[in-house]
């Protein structure tokens, strides 16, 4: 019966992608060609070579392809992916255009407005005699005519609107995350720690598109925060080790007094959670595996992400929290907000979260926020406190619109100060 809803629900995913494609190829290509014409055979080759690829992307990346091949297949495929989101919401827009034409445009049978038939019958008697003798149809040929400039306007509107959209949404991410702060007071925290800062850093998403460099611009803003204690919050990468060791590399000079840690994301499972694990651990980063940590002013803790579960390595919150000392404040690295109900139930103070991208693409913010307790910022649960960064890099497309990447600088404040 699962597998059946399963084959229903992939079925009718498909057959909305397909209509979906249809309408936009409909008012990209066919509106604005003449049937049997050099361009529209050439549109439509190019219109359906960029779903090709975003699904040749999709599967490369996920059945491990060769890297090379891997990038190859990126960045054309997942930039159509993007490109054609907003390709179909400007042109969903330029629906009412249309209908605005039609009402207010005049017709065939209308002159400035008067019915024909009010003019004198020799002027119509005049003009089709013109019309005949020319073996034309001016009438049918302008309505043609004007349809098609239209479509054409809009058309040209929307993959404008669209094609600007992806450019701005592909600069704010290739720039880099942009410095977020924010302060948490926690009633447990010793005045001592007041001001103790914790770089949040989450969805970095090392792989195919984004690479060394774009790691190396994170590092060097995380250190420019002169942080406490830097943590990543999961789905560090997108690939192996053996393809990605080199974009992980500027990983290594991260610099924080109490040193840096790293719990696993979904995506790291994709690939192989355990051996990011250790290299990471070898670039010099700390590993919570459902384990935690006595600072010297609270406990960090860790969980892996809930996508180890089919593995056997899911969530602990009792190997990581049990035994602990509950008057001593704590705080937990935990990729997805969704665990924050298990966070409450054992006494967690502050929980650190990623994965959301805060939506990415607007408007997936929507389908996101459905998705998750808190879509992105800090949200009380009881006792318990969760801050979700909308994440430094991007998955699929390296571009995101209405949701900013960030690395946070967690303030913790003491109530006793």
């Amino acid at each position: 019966m699962g597998i059946l809803l399963g084959i229903l629900i992939g079925a009718g995913v498909l057959a909305a992608f397909g209509g979906l494609l249809w309408y936009v190829w409909r008012r990209v290509i066919r509106d604005t060609t003449e049937r049997g014409s050099r361009w529209r055979r050439a549109g439509t080759v190019v219109f359906f070579t960029g779903p090709v690829l975003m699904f040749a992307a999709l599967a490369a990346e996920r059945a491990g392809a060769p890297f090379l091949l891997q990038q190859l297949l990126a960045w054309p495929g997942f930039m159509w992916m993007a490109f054609a989101l907003y390709l179909l919401l400007a042109l969903l827009v330029g629906e009412l255009v249309r209908l605005a034409v039609r009402k207010f445009s005049p017709g065939p049978a209308t002159d400035g407005g008067a019915p024909s038939q009010a003019r004198p019958a020799f002027e119509d008697e005049a003009r089709r005699a013109d019309e005949a003798g020319k073996g034309a149809q001016p009438q049918e040929n302008s309505e043609v005519t004007r349809r098609v400039f239209v479509a054409r306007t809009v058309a040209a509107g929307a993959a404008t609107v669209a094609a600007a959209t992806v450019g701005y949404g592909t600069y704010n991410v290739l720039r880099g995350p942009k410095i977020k702060r924010v302060t948490v007071p926690l009633a447990k925290l010793p005045r001592a720690a007041h001001g103790f800062r914790i770089a949040v850093v989450s969805d970095i998403h090392l792989g195919p598109v984004l690479g060394k460099d774009f790691a190396r611009r994170v590092v060097d803003t995380i250190n420019s925060t002169q942080p406490d204690l830097i943590a990543v919050v999961g789905d560090l990468v997108d690939g192996d080790v053996e393809d990605l060791a080199p974009a992980a590399r500027p990983l290594a000079d991260l610099r924080a007094r109490h040193g840096a840690y790293f719990v696993t994301g979904n995506h790291e499972y994709f690939s192989g959670a355990e051996q990011w694990v250790e290299h990471v651990r070898d670039l010099g980063l700390h590993p919570l595996e459902n384990a935690r940590t006595e600072l010297p002013y609270f406990d960090l803790a860790g969980v892996n992400d809930v996508q180890g579960e089919g593995e056997g390595e899911g969530p602990d919150f009792g190997k990581a929290l049990g035994d602990r000392d509950p008057r001593r404040a704590s705080v937990l690295m935990a990729h997805q907000p969704v665990v924050i109900h298990d966070a409450v139930k054992h006494g967690v103070d502050l929980q650190l979260s990623g994965h959301t991208h805060g939506g990415q693409l607007w408007p997936n913010n929507l389908i996101a926020d459905l998705a998750n307790p808190t879509l992105a910022g800090l949200e009380r649960y009881g006792d318990t406190q969760l801050y979700v960064t909308r994440g430094a890099g991007a998955w699929g497309p390296p571009v995101r619109v209405g949701a900013p990447s960030d690395i946070t600088v967690v303030e913790l404040a003491s109530r006793q100060a």
